[in-house]
């Protein structure tokens, strides 16, 4: 049976993720799914420009301007760390497979465009994600900037990785989600990280349930997961 989930609304949009074990409903929109896992030693596969296009201003969008792409590295390793009210979660990320999702996380990290939101959506129905990053909590929020895909050949998304959400190929923003339970979800969202500490964290939320509130799959953890702090060095 299909599953057909609104992982993230940017701008608005809905982005579906879909349970491969069964052909695509025809009635729903289609969109493909990432690699998983970050790769360490290979360049970005998709967006090489790390161009950023504006996005439509609204109440759901947070202006913070773009990042620096041109001059972002194109090498070397990334750590992102998120200081939650239930503990510490640590992303390893790679510049040289995603330096336009690293610049992005470090812009928007050094303007406290994450402190004080809650991960929004847990679906824990045919794929196993938490989804954060939306500083409005309504699922259509972000930055008022978006950037194109990244390491998306060959992608898997395998318990831990974090990956992007989006609306559709090159609608990346702030949203992304953290994959608690291997995950079988064809290759459209950025991996750009894996968690190194704190994915019990995340297990625990899960555990917890959400309250189905969208038509989409999945809902609101009961548990609530709120970033106090995030910084990328």
């Amino acid at each position: 049976m299909l599953l057909l989930l609104c992982l993230g609304c940017a701008a608005g949009a809905a982005v579906y993720l879909a349970n491969q074990d069964s052909d695509p409903d025809p009635g729903a929109a289609s969109v493909t799914t990432s690699p998983t896992g970050v790769a360490t030693s290979s360049p970005a596969s998709t967006s090489s420009s790390c161009t950023a296009t504006s996005t439509s201003a609204g109440p759901d969008i947070k202006a913070v301007g773009p990042p620096d792409f041109d001059g972002a590295p194109r090498a070397g390793k990334a750590t992102m760390r998120i200081t939650t009210n239930r503990g510490d979660i640590t992303i390893a990320m790679d510049r040289a497979a995603t330096p336009c999702t690293v610049a992005s996380f470090q812009h928007l990290a050094a303007k406290r465009f994450f402190d004080g939101t809650s991960c929004h959506r847990l679906v824990t129905e045919g794929i196993f994600v938490l989804q954060c990053g939306d500083p409005s909590g309504t699922g259509r929020g972000g930055p008022d900037y978006q950037f194109g895909d990244e390491n998306l050949a060959g992608a898997t998304y395998t318990r831990g990785v974090v990956a992007m959400a989006n609306a559709g190929a090159g609608t990346n923003g702030s949203q992304f989600f953290i994959v608690f339970r291997d995950s079988t979800l064809s290759p459209a969202y950025t991996p750009f990280g894996t968690v190194t500490a704190g994915l019990d964290i995340v297990e625990q939320i899960a555990a917890g349930g959400h309250d189905a509130s969208s038509t989409a799959g999945g809902g609101q953890p009961k548990i609530p997961l709120t970033f106090e702090t995030v910084t990328v060095d």
